[in-house]
């Protein structure tokens, strides 16, 4: 489980929103998402606080197809 601890510790964030979302969404959902799925996770867990949590909020849209449907799990937290 060395991966889910890597995920957990990219997830912390500057923002506490993120914190939360991000945090809830692991331990609910990470072990059942996908290969690509997860690699969506981890181009999200690239972004800069603000333009993450403003595409989750659906402020932005996103910048890939996969991460749509990602961002439509994260939001059902």
């Amino acid at each position: 489980m060395k991966n889910l601890e890597r995920v957990r510790w990219r997830a912390r964030r500057g923002l506490l929103e993120l914190d939360i979302v991000l945090g809830r969404f692991i331990e609910a959902h990470y072990a059942q998402l996908d290969e690509t799925e997860r690699d969506a996770f981890e181009v999200l867990l690239d972004m800069p606080d603000n333009p993450l949590w403003d595409m989750i909020a659906g402020k932005q849209d996103a910048t890939r197809g996969e991460q749509q449907a990602l961002l439509e799990k994260i939001r059902a937290v």
